[in-house]
C-alpha cells in the first residue's frame, strides 16, 4: 500500500472504531436505565479496555455496581474515577453519596 494512503486509512478505521465504542456506551447506558445492570457492567468494562483512562466509564461502574450491591467494587470504582477526574462535580457528588449510604449501612450493622 503506497504510504499516502497509510492516513486515511487509519483515520477511517478510527472513525470506525470510535464509533463502535461509542455504540457500546449508548447500548450499556440504555441497559442501565432498565436496570440491566449485569450487562451495563459488561459492556462499561469492555470499553474500559480500549480507555482505562476514563473517569465517566470508572464512574458509571461505580453506580452499577452499588446498585448491584457490590460496594468494595463500587468504591475502587469511584476512587478511580476521582483520582483520574479530581474536579468533576458529579463524581464527587456520587461518591459522596455512596459514602453516606455505605457509613449508615456499617453503622447500622455494627449494632
Amino acid at each position: 500500500m503506497p504510504k499516502y494512503l497509510y492516513i486515511p486509512v487509519f483515520l477511517i478505521l478510527s472513525l470506525v472504531c470510535c464509533s463502535s465504542i461509542r455504540n457500546s456506551l449508548d447500548f450499556a447506558n440504555q441497559c442501565a436505565m432498565e436496570g440491566l445492570w449485569d450487562e451495563a457492567i459488561y459492556r462499561w468494562e469492555r470499553a474500559l479496555a480500549d480507555n482505562p483512562g476514563s473517569a465517566a466509564i470508572h464512574n458509571n461502574l461505580a453506580v452499577a455496581y452499588e446498585k448491584k450491591g457490590e460496594l468494595d467494587k463500587a468504591r475502587q470504582e469511584y476512587q478511580k474515577a476521582l483520582q483520574l477526574a479530581p474536579g468533576n462535580e458529579q463524581i464527587k457528588k456520587n461518591y459522596e453519596k455512596f459514602s453516606r449510604k455505605d457509613e449508615k449501612k456499617t453503622e447500622g450493622g455494627d449494632r
